[in-house]
């Protein structure tokens, strides 16, 4: 059973005074001004001293294993100038420095240009993460990677910050089987088989990566995730929590590949998984329809600029509207809500003709783009908009380039809530760091790096900002699970600069705490 905690002398964002809590049965107790009661002579006493006390933290759209591997990865995500940077930063690596000055002609297919000669035998690959090419100015060819590999059987893998696309050396497209590909940049699904086939770790190193990952969320204040890693989400958490992972409560996410197994045992979207101490439930029924913008692949009315006239210049889309009718029918009928990966445009709205033409609620993963006369449609069909603030951070110049004069429409937190659409945030790790700080402030701030804020009239207040990252309130309340975080600063008095380090002095799941700063060891 879990120790009562009585937190003395909290402050609650937007109220006056100091307040006393008392979690008890991972419960909240008891909510009342600070002193007017004694603390239980059975419960441990936290003086937080003007501390602020916040509904624990949601990141409600996480690839968690891919973000917990990232840590054993070079990032690649400062080397966004050119192909020519990040091949230096390879031969650096690798070793190869003095061939990392390799021609660019090699992209154009030259045949009188020499292969260097390898300077390494092979090694452990290079694995590398966060590329963004959009803007680069030469393609992307697997010979120019095989330059700088530091020998003929050294593998260089390198993911791009999206995670819809990879550029690969000569051996790692014969690891995977692709040895005849014309380029080695492989885009969505070629790129999502690299991906899931690198992130087929053993389960111990799983395990003790998703472990560190899960504690270091627990420092920012994070009690609960969804999990939309494509994989067997279900078989991957209930070993690690039966195992003893009880740092986060996690909702993962069911693909079209566990679709069938999840009816036959009657999964319904929140459900509790027996035997995992309530931690774990049943997510929703994840399903991507399009590409990415720094892919050139999300699905768009408009051709994207630049592009006009070239195949797939509006974007791909993945999934065709009937089959993804039928897909989200029979797992609606099942009792899984749905969750629609759409980025660009026309992808939102034939997601929305669907969940109309069903019935059915559901969600939008991403919603980047929208048209006009879409957003009230989000509420109307009782749609949520799970959205990812500080991706409009990292892709505004992308977006200002091949989405010229459609940005106001982009990223457009303020007209989806104005429009009377629920939101959910979260931040797409690894796509983005799994901070809700880091997330909230680029939603109330739309800016970064000092930079003058990006469409202003899409930034949302804080308090729905907090809401959208919590359980749904800015503000804690008896009766509900005891989820809570302790917080140096008012979250809705703080700058988006200041939100982005805010710093976090414990975090409570259901009463037990999973992060205490030096100061609250008294606890451990």
């Amino acid at each position: 059973m879990t120790e009562d905690i009585f937190l003395q002398g909290g402050r609650m964002p937007g109220h006056e005074g100091a307040f006393d809590v008392l979690m008890a049965d991972g419960r909240i107790h008891a909510i009342v001004p600070s002193g007017i009661v004694a603390p239980p002579v059975s419960s441990r006493v936290l003086a937080l001293e003007g501390r602020f006390l916040v509904p624990g933290l949601w990141d409600n759209h996480v690839h968690f294993t891919q973000w917990a591997a990232q840590s054993r990865r070079h990032d690649f995500a400062g080397s966004t100038v050119s192909a020519e940077e990040v091949l230096a930063r390879v031969a650096a690596i690798t070793g190869a420095g003095e061939l990392a000055s390799v021609s660019p002609d090699i992209a154009t297919g030259a045949s009188d240009v020499a292969t260097p000669v390898p300077v390494a035998s092979a090694t452990a690959p290079v694995i590398g993460f966060g590329l963004r090419d959009a803007l680069w100015a030469t393609a992307l060819d697997s010979r120019r990677l095989d330059a700088v590999s530091g020998g003929a059987g050294r593998q260089v893998i390198l993911i791009s910050g999206d995670l819809h696309s990879c550029w690969l050396n000569s051996a790692a497209l014969n690891r995977f089987g692709l040895p005849e590909h014309p380029t080695g940049y492989l885009q969505e699904e070629e790129c999502f088989r690299v991906t899931g086939l690198m992130n087929d770790l053993s389960d111990d190193e799983g395990d003790e990566l998703a472990a560190e990952a899960a504690r270091a969320a627990a420092a920012r204040g994070v009690v609960g995730i969804v999990d939309l890693e494509m994989t067997d989400n279900l078989a991957a958490w209930r070993r690690r929590i039966v195992g003893g992972q009880r740092d986060l409560r996690v909702a993962f996410g069911i693909y079209t590949a566990q679709l069938d197994a999840s009816i036959e045992a009657k999964l319904h979207t929140g459900d509790i998984i027996p035997g995992t101490g309530g931690l774990l439930t049943v997510g929703p029924f994840k399903v991507i329809t399009d590409g990415s913008l720094n892919t050139r692949t999300a699905y768009c009315f408009d051709e994207y600029a630049g592009l006009e006239g070239q195949e797939h210049s509006h974007g791909l889309l993945t999934v065709a509207p009937d089959d993804l009718q039928r897909l989200l029918e029979r797992a609606s009928a099942a009792g899984l809500i749905p969750a629609v990966h759409a980025i660009g445009d026309h992808a939102n709205s034939l997601a929305l003709d669907i969940f109309e033409a069903l019935g059915s609620r559901g969600r939008i993963e991403h919603a980047q783009l929208v048209a006009e006369s879409d957003f009230a449609r989000f509420a109307a069909a009782g749609v949520t908009a799970s959205v990812q603030p500080e991706h409009a951070m990292d892709d505004r110049e992308v977006a200002d380039r091949y989405w010229a004069g459609r940005t106001d429409r982009a990223f457009a937190l303020a007209s989806l809530r104005a429009a009377g659409a629920s939101l959910l945030l979260g931040s797409d790790a690894p796509v983005a760091p799994l901070d809700p700080w880091v997330t909230m402030a680029a939603a109330i701030g739309r800016a970064r790096d000092e930079r003058t804020p990006w469409h202003p009239e899409q930034r949302i207040p804080a308090a729905d900002a907090l809401a959208a990252s919590t359980n749904g309130s800015a503000l804690i309340g008896v009766g509900t699970p005891a989820d809570i975080v302790v917080t140096d600063l008012d979250p809705l008095d703080t700058s988006p600069e200041l939100l982005r380090t805010m710093p976090v002095s414990a975090t409570f799941l259901a009463g037990r705490p999973t992060y205490l700063a030096p100061w609250a060891s008294m606890l451990a």
